[in-house]
């Protein structure tokens, strides 16, 4: 890379270029919505299959909400909506405006609309949801005020939140690493020389990623948000371990050439088993059920690969260019001595006292785990609106003025072997033996809804066919009466075309989608379905709805998370066990590991739940925190066990690790630092974008877990324990065997 490294540089440049000009972008391939995600298996993705027959997949539905702040709504101010409610129903692509009346207090009104445009946002629906709003100011009379809600406007808020969260998470890194690497290198040219390979990685692997989605490869917005940190934390992380060791050798004497080859030839194995382990780890989420999960295992292993490359090609060509212009105004020749740094310090601390450090470690981390004991999960049902967006105020408004309509309601759904047309007494034995069951608040639907008995449906089906297929306004030359034609009607909500499928909209007793003890009901809940189900003879049942849907996710959710924490152990501990050359080390560097994220998971539960009184801990948190601390964590595991091996081949065992602390302590707490500031800047941008409270604690957990190894767990907790086990450490390698050609240990071979 040093001969050539003007044309490593000229070919990264092109590459980025040519890649972010011919491929899509990212935004424009993510999915956002966890249905999306969960596998076809799923009950309810079964069920929402058998409710099909009632959907219009086709359209996109909206509220239009009118509200007044000056007490029930006035004729001038109903003038006004019924006015507006006609110029929207003109605008293009509406092909339906349905008022739905005035609130019970009077205080507001609101019109569903029916659009044909893509329901989860793209297309023509932005625009859509824009000209709508951009007419509010000519629409709006005193007191009163519009908004526009419900399924495609909260899509579209979510979407842009999530494009403005994006953009701050990436600048409040940029800024925050700047100048933290200012401060640690004490250096003009070295944070940017630092950070260009990484921010020139982000460029590039956006197109690439959205690009790798034609063979398979998924992303959802919260991919969007990790890859950004990943790849700044990671990819500086990366850096400064190169950066500090072409320091250190240029310290030693070496002109910049050599001691960018040298820094090259010993950090690189650090780095690439760092990168290797980060892409084993998150290479293994294939295995998971739940598609969130998937979206984000190749996508940012494909982020870390080009970072491994960049950092070994790269950042050395930068390096060799500038030389030691990098580190000016510092000085290059000769310098500070670590030895009397306060890593040297805390080196001493722990060859000193290496059993108390480990045992306080243990104590304090398992008494911070004792916390994920004491909270639940939560989070499963992601559909509110982003705080401060006009689909929120919509929300609020028919939270408060239209309570009724606002109850999530849960769809029965039962596949008979013949139609109900021609036994329409099956409603009537559905609907009693549903509520007989004593699941359900309420029962809505077949006969019960419509006030008509099973012979008069029979008759208005021999006479006017199946009722989804008639007019609003019934024709001339039909004789029913208007009032039975459209009870006649309704009967398409709740049953199909073929009259196999009957649906009832019912109300659970627990309907909160964020009570643990709601989504406990559910498998019993479905059993009772199933159980009316066979007395009916029904060949499918289902059970469609918010709290269903949650219940699957938490379900798939834990499973995946039992399955893929051993993977993820086992094949991080096979690298180490490369990299370290022996069998021992992995084992208590994945434990210690494991102890940081209990104890990070434990910490989250004590700020989020108990304190700020959230409903539970987020249940995809569980997941990512073990998959990129295990990752992560490992970063600093290799540079720290490296260096003392590498160290331990020339001097006696304390020695070797005193040194390494205070020679690598500098490196691990500035990557630490970097690492964990970029998540804690995910938590702080994410906080008020859609699924804040999920970002929020993704981004403070692993902030967490990283700080805890960067300042306990690497320079204090690990070393002390390579000072108990003394050669052990290396078994079953040369270094285990006791070897004349090494100097002895003054504290015997075991280096106790």
């Amino acid at each position: 890379m040093v001969r050539y490294r003007f044309v490593v540089v000229i070919g990264w440049l092109a590459l980025t270029v040519v890649c972010v000009h011919a491929f899509p972008s990212l935004a424009s391939v993510s999915k956002d919505s966890n249905s999306a995600f969960l596998p076809s298996s799923a009950p309810s993705m079964r069920a929402a299959a058998l409710a099909s027959p009632f959907q219009s997949s086709k359209l996109a539905s909206m509220t239009l909400v009118a509200v007044s702040s000056d007490g029930p709504l006035t004729p001038a101010q109903q003038a006004a909506v019924t006015q507006f409610e006609a110029e929207v129903a003109r605008m293009p692509r509406v092909v339906e405006l349905r008022d739905l009346g005035t609130s019970p207090n009077g205080l507001a009104r609101q019109a569903l609309i029916q659009a044909s445009v893509p329901a989860f946002g793209g297309g023509y629906g932005p625009k859509l949801v824009a000209d709508i709003r951009a007419s509010f100011a000519a629409a709006e009379v005193p007191g009163l005020t519009f908004h526009l809600t419900g399924d495609l406007p909260t899509v579209v808020d979510s979407q842009q939140s999530s494009k403005q969260s994006r953009n701050l998470t990436q600048l409040f890194s940029f800024v925050f690493i700047i100048a933290l690497l200012l401060v640690a290198f004490r250096a003009l040219l070295a944070p940017l020389v630092t950070l260009l390979p990484a921010a020139l990685v982000l460029a590039l692997s956006g197109p690439v990623v959205a690009e790798a989605t034609h063979l398979g490869v998924q992303v959802s917005v919260i991919t969007q948000v990790i890859l950004i940190v990943l790849v700044l934390g990671a990819g500086t992380d990366y850096g400064l371990f190169l950066v500090f060791r072409v320091r250190e050798e240029l310290r030693r004497g070496l002109e910049p050439a050599e001691a960018v080859v040298r820094a090259v030839g010993t950090v690189g194995e650090s780095i690439t088993f760092s990168a290797l382990t980060v892409i084993a780890a998150l290479l293994s989420l294939i295995l998971a059920q739940f598609g969130i999960y998937q979206s984000l295992g190749p996508a940012l292993a494909i982020g870390i690969a080009l970072m491994l490359l960049a950092g070994l090609t790269l950042l050395p060509a930068l390096l060799a260019i500038f030389g030691r212009a990098v580190f000016w105004p510092t000085r290059t020749r000769g310098g500070g001595d670590p030895a009397r740094g306060i890593y040297a310090r805390l080196g001493g601390v722990v060859v000193g006292r290496p059993l108390t450090l480990v045992v306080v470690a243990v104590v304090a981390f398992g008494g911070l785990a004792v916390g994920t004991l004491t909270s639940t999960t939560a989070g499963f049902a992601n559909t509110q609106a982003p705080n401060g967006t006009d689909s929120a105020a919509g929300a609020a408004v028919l939270a408060s003025d239209f309570p009724a309509s606002n109850v999530q309601a849960t769809a029965v759904l039962l596949r008979l072997p013949a139609s109900v047309w021609a036994d329409p007494q099956l409603l009537e034995r559905a609907q009693a033996q549903l509520s007989a069951t004593h699941r359900f608040r309420s029962v809505i639907g077949g006969l019960g809804a419509t006030g008509l008995t099973p012979a008069e449906v029979s008759q208005l089906h021999q006479t006017l066919g199946a009722p989804d297929g008639l007019p609003a306004t019934e024709p001339a030359q039909l004789s029913v009466p208007p009032a039975v034609y459209n009870r006649y009607r309704q009967l398409a909500q709740f049953v199909s075309s073929d009259g196999r499928t009957v649906q009832f909209a019912t109300l659970l007793l627990n309907n909160n989608d964020s009570s643990p003890k709601a989504l406990a009901a559910i498998p019993a809940t479905r059993d009772a379905v199933a159980g009316v189900g066979r007395q009916l003879g029904a060949q499918q049942t289902g059970l469609f709805g918010i709290l269903p849907f949650a219940y699957d996710v938490q379900n798939i959710s834990a499973t995946d998370l039992e399955h893929i924490i051993p993977v993820v152990a086992v094949l991080i501990a096979l690298l180490l066990a490369v990299v370290m050359r022996s069998l021992v080390a992995p084992v208590y560097l994945v434990v210690s590991v494991v102890l940081s994220y209990l104890a990070a998971l434990g910490l989250v539960s004590v700020i989020f739940v108990h304190l700020a009184g959230q409903d539970g801990v987020n249940f995809i948190l569980p997941f990512l925190m073990f998959v990129f601390l295990m990752a992560l964590g490992s970063d600093y595991n290799i540079l720290m066990m490296t260096r003392i091996r590498e160290e331990v081949h020339t001097l006696p065992l304390r020695e070797a690790v005193r040194t390494a602390v205070a020679m690598t302590g500098t490196t691990v707490s500035t990557a630490g630092l970097v690492l964990g500031g970029t998540f804690a800047v995910l938590a702080l941008a994410g906080a008020g974008s859609s699924g804040g409270s999920q970002v929020e604690q993704v981004g403070f957990g692993i902030a967490a877990g990283v700080f805890m190894d960067t300042f306990v767990i690497r320079p204090l907790v690990v070393p002390a324990i390579v000072v108990l086990l003394g050669r052990v450490n290396w078994w079953p390698s040369r270094l285990w065997r006791a070897d004349p050609a090494l100097p002895p240990d003054p504290k015997g071979a075991a280096g106790r």
